[in-house]
Order: structure tokens, then sequence, then C-alpha cells
């Protein structure tokens, strides 16, 4: 850890643990939807959608109800996405206490907001989760800079706070039990409004008012525009939007998929929905496997000529390949019509959002200047948010046109993934492209340096 001594010392480990249970209990709690959705419809949310026939004894077609309710989590997150850009501006320009006070109020309209609906008011559920997914992912990004009080495992607390970041959506899930128990959802948003006193504590006490330093790296000295026209922006944007396409998709469509492969067996889809949940909560066990991995370098001896920055840079190839790959086989199992297997989709779908969040933040303080991150990191996720509209035509042709049925849409997205493995691709070719001028240089050196003895003899004659 830099700068540590005394006070300091104990303030910042404060910092550390209390930014991981914040992210561990608040940050990505709208990524639980689905278990939300199973009690929003018990208790009839968009209820007046469903198609009720005339014969008791057929099942009543709810697809409308379940679009809207997908309708409702692709608003909230386009909404996210967005306004990441103008949100990174404010984090870079007014710093960390602005940021942070801003998604506390949108925390707590979220949460109120929830608290107030009803069946009647359905409609409320679009601001409602649009200020909590927008919220969660405000708090992260101000959280993610607590990796610089550390050196050599900077990456690694990162993956750290993105594991609890995934893990957080299991307090759906405990939402959903207590509600099971005869407590009424209302009462829990309620009690999840007053923790906002939590953020504002860690905003005036546990945080720094603009951002944590971290020095940069050597040989940088380019600006904003000349980041955003480089390749490694570029194919990072592709990278990061692609998988977060395929995973905001599947958490719109994983009610209605549990529904349709379950047979509308409600005991089953409860099921199921609770081990999703429970992977979920798993995602704190995740994120520091990435963060090994970027880190695995650290404390070894650097090449002869390596920089420390090209260092993190060829540690970090291995990580954006590794979760490329996760998100292949994440699309393969989800695209399969195999109930059991789905069991599977939800492991490798929580290890790969842990991974593609660490990764992302980690892999921007790798290759920017600091002093961009917020611009850097907003403006990707409001370019994706772009991609992310692709999801209204999606969804309107798997209902239209599919019949419900997914699979050609989940074999067409497990195709796209395939634009991801380019990334990690060409990062390994530019290492090694360092590595290649690192030593033709020293070669060059060793052929200078023994002509230059050749002809101090000479003269010696």
């Amino acid at each position: 850890m830099l700068g540590c001594g005394g006070g300091a010392k104990l303030r910042h480990s404060l910092t550390v643990a209390s930014g991981f249970v914040e992210n561990l209990c608040f940050s990505g709690i709208a990524y639980g939807w689905a278990s939300l959705v199973f009690i929003l419809k018990n208790d009839g949310y968009f209820s007046d959608l469903c198609d009720i026939t005339a014969n008791a004894t057929a099942l009543s077609d709810c697809s409308g109800q379940d679009e809207q309710f997908s309708l409702v989590f692709t608003v909230a997150s386009f909404s996210m996405n967005f306004l990441r850009f103008p949100l990174g501006f404010l984090f870079d320009r007014f710093g960390t206490m602005a940021t942070r006070l801003l998604a506390t109020c949108l925390y707590t309209t979220g949460t109120l907001l929830i608290t107030g609906s009803s069946p009647e008011q359905s409609a409320l559920l679009f601001p409602a989760i649009s200020c909590l997914i927008t919220s969660g992912m405000l708090f992260y990004t101000t959280n993610a800079q607590v990796g610089n009080l550390f050196d050599s495992h900077r990456s690694t607390v990162i993956s750290v706070y993105a594991g609890a970041f995934d893990s957080s959506a299991a307090v759906f899930l405990i939402i959903k039990f207590l509600y099971e128990r005869g407590v009424s959802f209302h009462s829990s948003f309620l009690v999840l409004s007053v923790c906002s006193v939590i953020h504002v504590f860690r905003t005036f006490f546990l945080m720094p008012k603009t951002h944590i330093p971290y020095p940069l790296p050597d040989r940088y000295s380019y600006g904003f525009r000349s980041c955003v026209l480089s390749w490694f922006f570029l194919w990072h944007l592709v990278w990061v939007a692609v998988m977060q396409f395929c995973h905001f998709l599947f958490i719109a469509t994983v009610n209605p998929m549990l529904n349709r492969l379950a047979n509308r067996d409600q005991t089953l889809v409860s099921q199921y929905t609770n081990a999703f949940a429970f992977t979920q909560l798993c995602g704190v066990l995740c994120g520091p496997w990435n963060g090994l991995i970027m880190d695995r370098h650290k404390g070894k001896p650097l090449a002869p000529g390596e920089t420390k920055q090209e260092a993190d840079l060829r540690s970090s190839s291995l990580s954006l390949f590794l979760t490329s790959l996760q998100c292949l086989l994440f699309y393969v199992c989800f695209s399969s019509p195999l109930l059991p297997l789905q069991y599977l989709t939800f492991i490798l779908q929580v290890l790969n959002s842990a991974f593609i969040y660490g990764g992302h933040q980690a892999f921007l303080t790798i290759v920017f200047p600091g002093c961009h991150f917020g611009k850097l990191s907003g403006l990707i996720t409001s370019l994706s948010a772009v991609v992310l509209l692709l999801q209204f035509p999606v969804l309107h042709l798997i209902r239209e046109f599919l019949h419900g049925d997914p699979i050609y849409v989940n074999v067409g997205l497990t195709l796209l993934t395939l634009l991801t493995f380019i990334h990690p691709l060409h990062v390994h070719l530019h290492c090694r492209s360092l590595a290649n001028q690192r030593w033709a240089r020293a070669k060059q050196e060793v052929t200078n340096s023994g002509s230059k003895v050749t002809c101090n003899r000479l003269v010696g004659m």
C-alpha cells in the first residue's frame, strides 16, 4: 500500500472494507431482476397484459406481461449506459463527492419509488429500476479508484470489488425469501431506502472529495482525443459492448426462458430462479481470480528494458482472452433448450460478469492516464448503450416472429461473441511487437559496443 502510515493506514483500511460492503449490498442489486420479477408477478404487476382465456383449464397467455418486465430492464440498462458519458465527465470534473451524492439521490429515489408502487402503478418500475441501476454503477465507479491505494495488488482490489458488485444481485433473492415468508417487499425496499445513510457517511468520511491519485505510466502524454482514436480503445469498446449486450439480454429474458423450458411450472421456475440468484451471490468469489491473473507478474523482475506499464499490459492479455472464452461458453449453454444445463449457464454468467467489469476497469487504468479514467469509462458504456438499443427489436423479434423461442437469436449472439477475441489478440501482438523492439535495440547496442571496442584497438595500434 502506498503512502500508508499511522492513522492514514487505518483510514485506507476502513475505506477498502466499507467499499467492499457497499458494492456487495447495494451497487448491483438491480441485476437480481429475475428474483424481483417473480415477486412482482405474484403481486399482479402488469397483469392487465395477460390474455385470460374463457376456458378455465387453459393457461393464460402472459407473454405481454413478460415482455413488459423485459422492457423495464431494457430501458433501465439503456439509461444507465447512455448516461455514463456525461456522468463520467461529472466524475472527472467535480470529483468523487459530487458523483456519490448524485448516486445516493438516485438510489434513494429508486427504492422509494418501488416502496410506493402498486399493480395499478406498475409504470413506476421504469424510473425506479433506471435509478437503481444507474446509482449502482456510479457507486462502483467511485469505489474502483480505491484500488489505487495499493501498488502490487491494484487489479486484484478492483476485481474483488467487481465480484462484490455481481454478488449484490442476491439482495433481491433475500427479499424474495422474506416475501415468501410473509414480509412485504415494500417494507424491504423501505429498509433499503434507510440504508442511504451508509452512502452519505462513506461519502463524507471515507472517500476523497476529488480523486485518489495514482502515478501515470511512463511516456504517456497524449490527451483525451488520442485515447479515443487508439486501437486499444476501439477494440476495448467492441469487447465491452458485445459482452454487455449478451448479459443484459440474458437478464431481461431469463425469466421467460425458465417459464418456457419448465412448461410454466411455477415451482420449478422458482427453484431455478433461486439457483440463479445463489450463483449471483458467488460473484464475490469469482472476482479475485481475474485480479490474480492480472497481478500474477507483480513482484517478479521486469524483462530487460520492459516498463511496469508494458508488464501490466502483457499480463492483461490472458485475462481478456479468458473473459471472451467464458462469454462464448456462457451463450453456448444458454442457447441449449435443456433446462438442467441452465445451472451451468448461471455459473458461467456470474463468472464472466465478474471478469468483465473487473477486467474492464483494470485495463483502462493500465493503458490510459488516470485523469481520463471517468471520461473513458463513461464514454465506452455510453457508446455501448447504442448497442443496447437493439434489445427492443430483438425482444420484439423473439415474441412476434419466433413465438417466444429465442434459439436463433442466441445462436447469432454466440457467433457475435467471437468478435471479442480480437481484443486480446491485438493486445498480445502489441506486447510481442514491443518485446521484439526491445530485443532488436539490445542486439544493436551489443553490436555498436563491439564495433567501438574494435575501433579503439585499431587506434591503439
